[in-house]
């Protein structure tokens, strides 16, 4: 697997396939649930990391929201610094966030935690928390968790989105708790493969590696409905909240 695979593979036909597959209906929904679980005043400060083009940051900033969108992709933050100046877009590597104590509450969706390795888990974790208030919320959504990812892993899979094609083809390695995936975007006659790689992690580990940071464990969800998390589970949503000082 090539080095920083991400620097490359955010750009161009996946970001329009990944604008195509999300309605709106979907990122409200995941509004009103980071608006119930982080329990915040109007007004207040939330970190949305990584943001992309910040489909949520957008929707947070419109319902009076200070919100800070961290994407290290030259491409989503122009995307999104296009679409509103009401927010405060950073071009900057998720694991590298400079704030202290400023932030109400934090999130981090679409399966960006699953491209950190172990050690680079740590660092992202450990910045967040440094970065929100005492009492704060952090909340990771993922579908990489080993009993939600593994119990349907295939080799092979197609989708469409209007015009564009996408096969992914799988590579699980046991040993190092590794998914590579291999995806080819045929688009208007162009065939584009692009490479990627996430981490494997057990809830159990997930947790483990919050509570490290001093994010305790609040929830583990299935979905923004409600529903508790269980294996085989698409998608875990977990809910910490940072420690109180001694």
């Amino acid at each position: 697997m090539q080095f920083n695979w991400q620097s490359s593979f955010f750009r161009g036909v996946a970001l329009e396939l990944w604008r195509r597959v999300i309605p709106p209906e979907m990122t409200e929904a995941e509004v009103d649930f980071l608006e119930r679980t982080f329990r915040a005043d109007a007004g207040s400060q939330f970190l949305d990391v990584p943001c992309g083009a910040g489909r949520h940051a957008l929707e947070l900033a419109r319902r009076g929201y200070r919100i800070t969108g961290v994407d290290s992709s030259e491409e989503s933050i122009a995307q999104a610094r296009a679409a509103s100046e009401s927010v405060q877009w950073v071009l900057r590597d998720m694991c590298d966030l400079p704030w202290e104590s400023e932030f109400s509450g934090a999130y981090c969706f679409g399966n960006s935690f699953g491209y950190l390795d172990r050690r680079k888990a740590a660092r992202f974790l450990a910045a967040v928390a440094r970065g929100l208030k005492p009492g704060a919320r952090f909340i990771v959504d993922t579908g990489m968790a080993a009993e939600s990812i593994l119990p349907s892993i295939g080799v092979k899979r197609w989708y469409r989105a209007g015009d564009i094609f996408m096969l992914s083809e799988n590579r699980y390695h046991p040993a190092d708790g590794r998914l590579d995936i291999e995806y080819t975007f045929i688009h208007q006659g162009e065939v584009d493969m692009r490479p990627s790689s996430s981490y494997v992690f057990t809830v159990a580990e997930i947790c483990r590696m919050h509570q490290e940071a001093g994010l305790e464990t609040v929830e583990l969800l299935a979905s923004t409905a409600g529903e508790a998390y269980q294996v085989g589970a698409p998608r875990l949503i977990l809910v910490t909240e940072k420690r109180q000082p001694d």
